[in-house]
């Protein structure tokens, strides 16, 4: 294996980013028949799906972008805080696919899923290098690394709500992912950041074929709760590289779209918890939009998004960080009111 510095560059990463894609698009028609057996989703009145689809294609995305994760703490040259990170992070996203496998087929309550969660989360965070670190001169360390598990925790959760379309993870983390393997290419981000991208970016785009819509499977919790840990990291590892803005931008449109949601919930006293269809993304197919609109309008968003976030981080000014921030809340902010918007009938 070539050593870890030498994993660095645009091809590198780009052949581990093809190499997961293509385990990942050969494992999941092996996987389809023992899913549609054990973890056939069925449609109900929350579903945006209308026919019984198997569910649980995440055990290919999380289960290859977390193998490439321990394979490149093999690297010759790699730091030990990295190879302990690194080794952390692979654990901790595995106990959360289990998690996930078990609540696809026998849903768990609430508190217990969330306990596991947070326990997964607080592992990854404290396993951080110490040079890590977002907010030095505002905070403590351990201030900040409490900080970071209850928004990791959140990350975790709103990957999972806003997994609710064909293709939805899809158009969501592949921009974010290609953008921080790009900075990292380019070395303006951490190389462990890059490599934990390229690994899920390109497990992501092997799941895409098989759930494009309509799909033919869906990634299910396996996929949803792991697949937030892993981009949470790579974000971290961004922001505390220096790039705090370009960290913030990338996943702002989920960010944004489940927080609002959860809030407003929240607010008229319903039970967040529970399975809804009020989300952004949700209300643009109740108002007439076809999936692969809403899918199109969030892929184009996100790559907008990633587009300011390298240009931030490799030509930052506060001038043009002020202006990065006013272009990604005020596009996410368009796409949401349009989201919201009541269309007429035919």
């Amino acid at each position: 294996m070539p050593s870890f510095e030498a994993l660095r560059g645009a091809l590198p990463l780009g052949l581990i980013a093809a190499l997961c894609a293509a385990v990942t698009a050969a494992a999941l028609p092996l996987l389809l028949p023992v899913l549609r057996r054990y973890a056939l989703a069925r449609p109900n009145a929350r579903s945006s799906h209308r026919v019984p689809t198997p569910q649980g294609g995440g055990i290919a995305v999380a289960g290859v972008a977390i193998v490439a994760t321990l394979l490149l703490t093999l690297a010759p040259g790699i730091p030990t805080a990295e190879v302990q990170s690194l080794s952390v992070l692979a654990a901790a996203a595995s106990a959360l696919a289990l998690l996930g496998a078990w609540d696809d087929i026998r849903p768990l309550a609430a508190l217990p899923r969330l306990g596991v969660q947070a326990l997964a989360v607080a592992a990854t965070v404290l396993a951080l290098p110490d040079t890590v670190r977002l907010f030095p001169d505002l905070l403590p360390a351990m201030a900040e690394r409490a900080l970071l598990v209850v928004a990791v925790l959140w990350f975790v959760n709103l990957t999972n709500f806003m997994d609710g379309l064909d293709w939805m993870t899809v158009a969501g983390f592949a921009p974010l992912c290609g953008a921080i393997a790009l900075l990292a290419a380019a070395g303006a981000a951490p190389l462990a950041a890059g490599l934990v991208a390229a690994s899920l970016g390109g497990a992501l785009l092997g799941f895409a074929p098989l759930n494009r819509p309509v799909a033919r499977v869906f990634l299910g919790d396996v996929g949803s709760l792991p697949i937030g840990l892993l981009a949470a990291y790579a974000l971290i590892r961004l922001g505390g590289d220096g790039h705090l803005v370009a960290a913030v931008i990338l996943p702002l449109y989920y960010a944004a779209d489940a927080t609002i949601t959860l809030t407003r919930r929240a607010l008229r006293g319903e039970k967040v918890w529970e399975a809804h269809r009020s989300h952004y993304y949700q209300q643009a197919t109740s108002h007439g939009l076809t999936v692969m609109e809403v899918i199109g309008r969030i892929a184009l968003l996100n790559l907008t998004l990633a587009g300011a976030a390298i240009i931030l981080a490799l030509a930052w000014t506060p001038a043009r960080g002020a202006l990065g921030v006013l272009v990604a809340v005020a596009s996410v902010g368009a796409i949401l009111a349009h989201f919201g918007q009541r269309r007429a009938g035919p």
